[in-house]
């Protein structure tokens, strides 16, 4: 005979709240922390001949996660200890993360900020400067053009083509979906000059004859494409398949189902692939380097002549011993990083809405849609009765209908 218990009498202890921090545990970081770094000056600087903030840094954080743990121990059994102390290990690494990439953007700034404040430097090009004149004279215009003729052209392909190949990887599938997904896969790990070597070979030496802004695109796309089609194909498998079941349910066809329901639902997720995939594609170097040429003047024929890129012009002006064309290298440098910004919140903007939010248009178009179902409706409501006793009335129509 099986006793099953009733869930009322059943103790319930205190409810733990796993991410929230006790009072107790506070306690024990500050504890932990002061010892650890009184721990490290004691042993760098009086008791041994270390020296270095390195050094001492590692020493710090290794003697502050012993005596957390330690502290911890005190009122706490092994398996929260390790909870604690895993806890304590993320944290310090997404702070760890989050400060380079702090650090580095901010060097940027700072390093360029004698170049910035200039407004020549935004709309002239180096046409007409050269290495010894002051930041009053030449620009980045030509370059910052050519980033986004280059990247724009670049993701005219990349986007339809990467996220088709990855509708064809989770809707079709099949053994040469297999195939395409371990090539994508490969593809990944591609150096960039490979890619630059590539174009320069099949399109510049066979095709153009020249180096333009549309073999640097082509190079670009070669970098880009198998980071979408893999982040696309990760965002695509999270669908729910219930989604996909209900819509069939409802006599949906195959492409209906993706274009109704399983596009909206991983609009974000794809968003964020074409941010990925942009993210490296407009840092590139190496294959521009190759492919687009360097040059001093604004040319807006991507087909003909060469097209420098910020990536490319940061290298060129860091290459110079001259103070003012490395100030212009981080002012670059610092533009090329509030541009990738932009084109993270346009992103996010365009593909960050969940599904069912709709823009303005989208729901005057929805009402009126169901304006027109309400009429139909109605009248066919209205007209049901004369039907019926038509059909009533008339024994023609209602031998044919038996």
């Amino acid at each position: 005979m099986t006793f099953i218990p009733s869930p009322d009498s059943a103790p319930i202890g205190p409810r733990r709240r796993v991410r929230a921090a006790r009072l107790d545990d506070r306690f024990n970081l500050l504890g932990a922390a002061a010892a650890g770094i009184a721990l490290s000056t004691l042993i760098f600087g009086w008791f041994t001949p270390l020296s270095g903030g390195v050094g001492w840094t590692l020493v710090a954080f290794v003697s502050f996660i012993g005596f957390y743990a330690l502290l911890v121990s005190n009122t706490s059994d092994f398996q929260e200890v390790k909870d604690r102390v895993m806890s304590v290990l993320l944290a310090s690494a997404g702070i760890v993360l989050f400060g380079a990439l702090v650090f580095v953007v901010a060097f940027t700034l700072v390093r360029g900020q004698e170049a910035l404040p200039h407004l020549n430097f935004f709309t002239e090009s180096m046409e007409k400067a050269g290495p010894l004149d002051g930041l009053e004279m030449g620009g980045i215009l030509h370059a910052i053009l050519g980033t986004l003729m280059q990247i724009g052209m670049a993701l005219v392909i990349t986007v339809p083509l990467g996220i088709l190949t990855a509708l064809f990887l989770n809707e079709v599938g099949g053994r040469f979906a297999r195939f395409v997904r371990t090539i994508s896969d490969a593809m990944t790990a591609l150096p960039s000059i490979v890619a630059g070597l590539f174009v320069y070979s099949a399109i510049i030496v066979l095709i153009t004859h020249q180096r333009s802004g549309f073999a640097a695109s082509m190079a670009i796309t070669v970098m880009m494409l198998p980071i979408v089609i893999r982040a696309s194909d990760i965002v695509l498998r999270l669908v729910a398949g219930n989604l996909r079941e209900a819509a069939y349910a409802l006599g949906s066809t195959r492409w209906r189902t993706i274009w109704h329901v399983v596009l909206p639902t991983a609009r974000p997720g794809l968003a964020t692939a074409v941010i990925l995939g942009t993210a490296r594609g407009i840092g590139e170097t190496s294959p521009v380097l190759l492919t687009s040429g360097v040059t001093a003047v604004v040319n807006t024929n991507p087909f003909e002549g060469p097209m420098i890129s910020l990536p490319l012009q940061v290298f060129d002006f860091v290459k110079s011993p001259e103070p003012n064309m490395i100030a212009r290298g981080f002012g670059a440098a610092a533009v090329l990083i509030l541009l990738v910004l932009a084109l993270f919140a346009i992103a996010r903007l365009i593909g960050g809405r969940a599904p069912g939010d709709l823009t303005a248009r989208q729901q005057r178009r929805v009402g009126a849609a169901s304006l027109r179902d309400l009429q139909r409706i109605t009248l066919q409501h209205l007209n049901a009765p004369n039907v019926i006793t038509q059909t009533a009335t008339d024994p023609h129509q209602k031998e044919s209908s038996s």
